[in-house]
């Protein structure tokens, strides 16, 4: 009991400098739905971390909040979620997001050749665009052997990329004509072509917020998004195998190009590779099912839906806070170019794709 307690009072402080950030940011995002409460409160959380560079004991907190509460709050939006429509999302997005992680694999692989970056730049920046950004990063990185320098460049430079798609992409969508009376279609852009979960969620919610269409496009854009993160098992085996098999001389060559300090790469662990809180959702979106099936009403889930939304507004404020503007310049052109070609290549493929199935 003694020993939770303090687990939560060293969480705490963060928590509450994030909800302090979310609550004006959830007001503003209400009073500017153009904007959004998930912009807002990245943005605030971006401008506050300029100045508050040495959080101390809010550290912990705002890390915990930008994982976990989030993670909270993709569960929560399977509540009032049909699991055959969940299932049904998931199948019709799969040639999709096939294509965006096949183009940004590839994108990553021929850069890495032509503009020589190091392996484990390109191979972590290559997942962490075209799977879920930080979550994959993280499962990759022990399998390939890469240290934290490399895990931190890739990172920054996801998460530029994540900010500017949070911002950039409801705007590209309305220029573009997604439609306005249906989330369907930028909920499958927004899941297909953002990298991370984090700002999936924001950019969806931006769109619901600027259309008034309740939570039609987050629905979407998470169920797809949570599709497209299994794809992490599927990639950490190969690379896991692909590493396996490679001969002692190529290791070597490896030690030689300067990363003999490189931590050793480890095996395949499914439960390391599984996102663990997509079980949940899906058991949340059962839950729905049977209670819809035994005539509840569907307006039942709706607070539950408002909780998820503050929530995601919350994680976002987190996220801008962890931001590290210095570190994102010091990683240098190379990795940020890559970031910047992957993003555009999973973009360009997922519009392409969309027109071709006739979904937008």
């Amino acid at each position: 009991m003694h020993k939770n307690l303090q687990s939560v009072r060293g969480i705490l402080p963060g928590i509450l400098a994030c909800l302090a950030i979310a609550i004006p940011s959830w007001l503003a995002g209400r009073a500017v739905p153009v904007v959004g409460g998930a912009v807002f409160a990245i943005l605030a959380g971006m401008v506050v971390a300029l100045v508050w560079t040495r959080k101390g004991a809010a550290d912990r907190g705002i890390r915990w909040t930008s994982k976990y509460v989030l993670q909270a709050a993709v569960v929560l939006l399977g509540f009032g979620m049909d699991l055959a429509v969940v299932v049904r999302t998931g199948a019709q997005s799969l040639p999709i997001i096939v294509c965006t992680i096949t183009t940004a694999l590839a994108i990553a692989w021929g850069l890495h050749r032509v503009l020589r970056i190091p392996s484990n730049i390109s191979t972590l920046v290559g997942v962490g665009s075209s799977i879920c950004g930080g979550s994959a990063i993280a499962a990759t990185a022990p399998v390939i052997g890469a240290d934290d320098d490399e895990v931190a460049q890739a990172i920054s430079v996801i998460f530029f990329f994540n900010v500017l798609a949070a911002v950039l992409f409801p705007l590209l969508g309305k220029a573009i004509g997604f439609s306005t009376t249906s989330g369907g279609p930028f909920g499958i852009f927004a899941g297909t072509a953002v990298n991370d979960t984090s700002s999936v969620t924001a950019a969806a919610a931006t769109w619901d917020s600027m259309w008034h269409l309740g939570s039609q496009t987050l629905d979407k854009a998470v169920t797809v998004k949570l599709t497209r993160t299994l794809a992490i098992i599927p990639i950490t085996l190969a690379l896991a195998l692909r590493r396996a098999k490679a001969p002692a001389s190529a290791a070597a060559a490896e030690g030689a190009a300067g990363e003999k300090n490189a931590p050793r790469a480890q095996s395949f662990s499914l439960r390391r590779a599984f996102p663990l809180f997509i079980l949940f959702f899906v058991i949340a979106s059962v839950v729905t099912t049977v209670a819809l099936a035994a005539g509840a009403p569907s307006g039942l889930f709706q607070p539950v839906k408002e909780l998820s939304k503050f929530l995601i507004v919350m994680a976002m404020a987190a996220i801008g806070l962890n931001s590290n503007v210095v570190k994102l310049v010091r990683s240098g052109g190379k990795p940020i170019l890559l970031g910047a070609v992957c993003w555009a290549g999973i973009t360009g493929a997922s519009l392409l794709m969309q027109h071709v199935m006739g979904i937008w």
